[in-house]
């Protein structure tokens, strides 16, 4: 692997007011020293706040209104946690067509805690095995997804979709998994697109 293995890539960061601050910054750095050009897509205006710990975090620019985005216009999507936020998303019907989007077009798309229950909301997790924050459970199993349970397993990795459970102490080894499962799914498409090519 290359020291920026995404370089070039489009990622959509997709958060709200009450996001998991550090899920959603450690993301972000990782992801610029791979390479990769991250964007926060949000249904805030112009700024929005991060949760860190137990109180309100600090302020970030968005990058694009979530209405506007369109799916193909990125390569990876990462779904950071934080329970408002994700609560805000889960009530915008643009969440569903962009997270849709990704997960019809086989994409990498890497999500932790809370912001698992995005997944669900768009409609695509039958048949898929997810792992994420356990008072999400109930949501995803009852969306069709089959839930890793298993003690010490704090992600799981099913095709390109990566998903992870929520303490910080998770953080690092989700990012770090996180930049492998894209270079592979950069990959995947690469091959994807080539066989249609091939083929028309």
């Amino acid at each position: 692997m290359t020291d920026q293995p995404l370089a070039g890539k489009a990622v959509a960061i997709l958060i709200a007011n009450g996001f998991e601050e550090v899920e959603m910054t450690e993301a972000q750095r990782a992801l610029l020293r791979a390479g990769a050009a991250p964007k926060i897509i949000s249904p805030e205006q112009g700024l929005v706040n991060g949760w860190h710990g137990t109180s309100w975090g600090h302020y970030f620019p968005t990058d694009k209104q979530i209405g506007e985005v369109l799916a193909a216009d990125f390569d990876l999507l990462v779904l950071p946690g934080g329970e408002r936020s994700v609560a805000k998303l889960a009530a915008n019907p643009h969440t569903r067509r962009i997270i849709g989007s990704f997960m019809d077009a086989g994409k990498g798309v890497a999500a932790i805690n809370h912001g698992v229950q995005l997944l669900a909301v768009a409609q695509r997790l039958k048949g898929r095995t997810v792992t994420g924050n356990e008072a999400i459970r109930e949501t995803v199993e009852a969306a069709g997804a089959t839930w890793v349970a298993e003690e010490g397993q704090n992600m799981n990795i099913d095709r390109q979709l990566l998903t992870a459970r929520g303490p910080e102490e998770v953080v690092p080894e989700f990012i770090d998994t996180m930049l492998r499962v894209f270079a592979d799914a950069i990959e995947y498409r690469r091959q994807l697109l080539a066989e249609k090519a091939a083929a028309a």
